[in-house]
């Protein structure tokens, strides 16, 4: 198979041409939580802590339903985000934290309650939605053939970016592959390919930016860059979403940060005050250990 015959098979998106109580108090995130919060003429409790209106929801998820044959991966998920937060989505594997980021970038369909990027309904709205999603998966979803250069002005055209080669260039810079803009891609490091791929996510400069497991395979310095990233990308109201394992370098990224276990969101609340051994606490509670304690 070929690689363009990979990449759209796996999907990469192309567009068509429990909240912290006052005091710190850990609260699980639940349905009652939310219609407590609509009574009270709020959407959803977010998970930094703050009530917020529908109009300023960057993701919107509401009773969400995802199974795979028989077996139910995503099991009632409730979660609103501000435009601007920074979410690290922590949880074993198998939890659904895959699957959710593939429901928001409309690559899998919910089976039952919805789910709103932007104010766009994922399933009804799909196209519109991949417009102002990136996502950044598992797989790079490049082209191998095709050189750093060549990869980033075919998506940037793809998306109908206007200057398509410069904003290539400017991604080359800004995520330090000057030196192997020329090369192919299937001559690139495991670390350099995550590079081209965060690249490619973020081209044209989406909304919402899906990240699972973005860490992996990054050295320090390039830790760094998506450290940079993520948080130039807050200041201008942009929403990150990512997925990891890690819980110092994920709580470096976050501004919030939520747990899925059994298919259900279990926790979620500021990352300011939580340290690596509180958020393992709070991991072990959702995966039932108690290890932490």
């Amino acid at each position: 198979m070929s690689s363009i015959a990979r990449v759209e098979r796996d999907g990469v998106l192309s567009p068509s041409p429990s909240p912290l109580r006052q005091g710190g108090e850990r609260e699980h995130l639940t349905a009652e939580n939310a219609e407590d919060a609509e009574r009270r003429g709020v959407d959803h409790p977010s998970p930094s802590g703050r009530g917020v209106p529908a109009r300023a929801l960057a993701v919107e998820v509401v009773k969400l339903t995802r199974a795979f044959g028989p077996k139910p991966v995503l099991r009632g998920v409730d979660l609103a985000l501000e435009q601007g937060e920074r979410l690290a989505l922590f949880g074993a594997n198998g939890a659904g934290k895959t699957t959710l980021l593939r429901v928001l970038a409309t690559l899998a369909r919910p089976d039952a309650g919805t789910a709103r990027v932007g104010g766009l309904d994922v399933a009804r709205e799909a196209d519109a939605v991949r417009r102002i999603v990136g996502y950044v998966g598992h797989q790079p979803h490049i082209y191998e053939e095709l050189t750093v250069r060549e990869n980033l002005r075919f998506f940037a055209r793809m998306y109908g970016v206007r200057d398509a080669a410069g904003r290539a260039e400017a991604l080359i810079a800004r995520m330090g592959l000057a030196a192997r803009a020329g090369d192919r891609a299937r001559t690139l490091s495991r670390g350099l390919l995550q590079r081209l791929a965060l690249a490619r996510g973020i081209v044209q400069e989406p909304d919402v930016l899906l990240l699972d497991e973005p860490e992996t395979g990054l050295d320090a310095q390039a830790f760094g860059l998506l450290r940079d990233l993520v948080e130039e990308r807050a200041v201008a109201g942009r929403t990150t979403i990512f997925t990891t394992h890690a819980a110092e370098r994920g709580l470096e990224l976050a501004s919030v940060v939520a747990v899925l276990a059994r298919g259900r969101i279990t926790y979620a609340g500021p990352a300011a005050g939580l340290d690596a051994a509180a958020l393992r606490t709070i991991l072990d509670d959702s995966a039932g250990t108690g290890r932490g304690r």
